[in-house]
């Protein structure tokens, strides 16, 4: 008798666990959310910026279970990266279905500038590009009319192109054709400089644009997309109305919240909203996890809560004034697919015939210069560095949490004492730190590098160095620890033997770096602005997390 019912006791907190989702839902560098709903399936897209393939999709069968399943821009046609800084090519999609069509509206401000793309088979392939050259802004999204017409809402200049203060922007309509994937007739302005223009609001966009109960609902970040960011809403009886702000607004915001609370989620905004099939609105919107006041190195992520409404007026239901780290939600994790939260453990073995679609490339590949072998994941030094706003042999994972470790090993001999390769932390052209192997004065050692102002081969700081004994092959380390960085090698991957000291993690924060992506923790390959035919192999990497903010 008390075997049973320890067992439905287990089974019972099985199921209450089971009945929340865990903030973020997409941990690391996954911003700008937006959703879109095709029969019972949820499809959501991120922006990526210099970062290629381009514009991850995700697909859930409940809100709870995500898994990728591709990307939208993965040849190199479809997406131009050239000279283009890490926060610069693709800000804010936005995808939409209708009528057995998927559409992806997006900016890419480092090439075509405005596009659409569209596909029968979210996973794709995609088309090539449209430009929408009309749209003179960014952050275009569609909206289905129920009178069969279609729109594209954007954040765009003031008018006249007058601004009367800095950040003065509006959020601007477009109809567009669908047959023809272009837009149609002049532009107007819904909103100018955001909810009170007495009041100079700043940054209007992220706009999205959608229909309940014979109202017309415009939603947009508003604040900028740091500390200060929100999110607002509007609505009209009609498209010809004037938009009316809500009198709640912000509507989404922590900036008046106490910076010192425990497992703080700041900066949130950017939202898009989503009705499930029970009549359930959530939203889904992107926010930042600091260690200390406003330095966080996981970038921007997804995260989702629950939508009430209240008179015809959306609230975001964050059952208090914080965003929480759980929220209810009828569904069941399956903790058999790939986790994208929660402590997860990744390993690839590099035993597939492609790369698992989690790893990304820095900009859009000229070459082929890496292979998949029985041997592992093979990678050709290229001149090219990180440095540099070109291609390096540069294969990255987000860094999805706080504290945790990514782990790798692999098989290299350097010839010349340019030649490195390694685990790479890297947040931008300037902010990184580089675990490399190599060679001084012809014997190996283990190095360790920090990024420097000025780009270009061989702009590094190195500031330790210890020679390694024997052995071609080597393990690495990284240990993230909040706003500090540990660097460990092995040659058995027993004994780690740390080099040098910990390393100031908020030199790779946002706070610092500037910019819109997170940290990255990178298969490195480089031969620093000169030509070799010398090649490393990865056997593994692996990530694990530590933290576990699911109170």
């Amino acid at each position: 008798m008390r075997v049973k019912v320890i067992i439905i006791l287990l089974l019972f907190l099985n199921v209450a666990k089971a009945q929340y989702f865990n903030n973020p839902v997409l941990a690391g560098f996954y911003p700008d959310p937006s959703i879109c709903k095709a029969g019972d399936d949820y499809y959501l897209v991120n922006s990526t910026f210099a970062y290629f393939p381009g514009l991850p999709i995700f697909h859930s069968k409940d809100l709870l279970n995500w898994q990728q399943i591709g990307h939208a821009l993965t040849r190199p046609g479809q997406l131009i990266l050239n000279d283009a800084g890490v926060s610069d090519g693709l800000f804010a999609p936005s995808i939409e279905y209708n009528n057995g069509l998927f559409y992806i509206v997006c900016t890419n401000i480092s090439g075509i500038d405005n596009f659409v793309i569209t596909a029968k088979n979210p996973a794709g392939p995609w088309s090539n590009p449209t430009a929408l050259p009309a749209i003179d802004g960014i952050d275009p999204s569609l909206f289905f009319d129920d009178d069969g017409k279609t729109y594209i809402v954007y954040n765009s200049i003031p008018p006249e192109n007058q601004p009367l203060y800095d950040g003065h922007r509006t959020i601007r309509l477009l109809e567009f054709d669908t047959a023809r994937l272009m837009t149609k007739e002049e532009n107007r302005i819904i909103v100018n400089g955001g909810t009170d223009i007495n009041k100079k609001p700043v940054w209007i966009e992220g706009p999205h644009l959608f229909k309940r109960n014979g109202w017309y609902y415009l939603i947009c970040a508003e604040g900028g997309t740091g500390y200060h960011h929100s999110e607002v809403v509007f609505r009209a009886k009609t498209l010809n109305d004037k938009f009316i702000p809500d009198k709640n607004n912000p509507i989404l915001t922590q900036r008046q919240l106490d910076p010192n609370r425990l497992f703080p989620v700041t900066s949130t905004g950017h939202a898009d909203f989503i009705e499930d099939g029970e009549g359930n609105w959530w939203a889904f919107f992107l926010g930042c996890r600091p260690y200390k006041e406003d330095f966080y190195n996981t970038g921007r992520e997804t995260f989702m809560a629950p939508v009430n409404w209240e008179d015809d007026w959306p609230v975001i239901d964050l059952k208090g004034s914080e965003v929480k780290y759980q929220y209810p939600i009828k569904a069941k994790r399956d903790n058999l697919l790939q986790q994208y939260n929660n402590n997860f453990k990744f390993v690839d073995n590099f035993q597939s015939k492609q790369l698992n679609n989690r790893f990304v490339f820095l900009r859009t590949p000229t070459e082929k210069w890496y292979q998949l072998g029985k041997k592992g994941l093979t990678i050709k030094l290229q001149p090219q560095t990180c440095s540099e706003k070109l291609n390096p042999s540069f294969i990255g994972f987000r860094q999805s949490h706080i504290k945790g470790t990514a782990i790798t090993g692999f098989h290299f001999s350097a010839k010349n004492e340019n030649e490195k390769t390694g685990l790479l932390v890297f947040q931008n052209e300037i902010h990184y730190y580089f675990l490399a192997k190599s060679i001084e004065n012809g014997k190996p050692v283990i190095q360790l590098f920090k990024g420097n102002e000025g780009s270009g081969a061989m702009k590094m700081q190195l500031l330790f160095s210890s020679i390694l004994e024997k052995g071609r092959y080597v393990y690495f380390k990284v240990e993230a620890d909040n706003g500090l960085y540990r660097f460990f090698y092995s040659i058995d991957r027993r004994i780690w033997k740390q080099l040098g000291n910990d390393l100031d993690g908020a030199y790779l924060s946002t706070h610092v770096a500037g910019g819109f992506v997170g940290v990255m923790y990178a298969m490195y390959a480089t031969s620093n602005g000169k030509q070799t035919t010398n090649t490393a192999t990865f056997n593994f990497f692996e990530i694990t997390n530590n933290d576990d903010p699911y109170k």
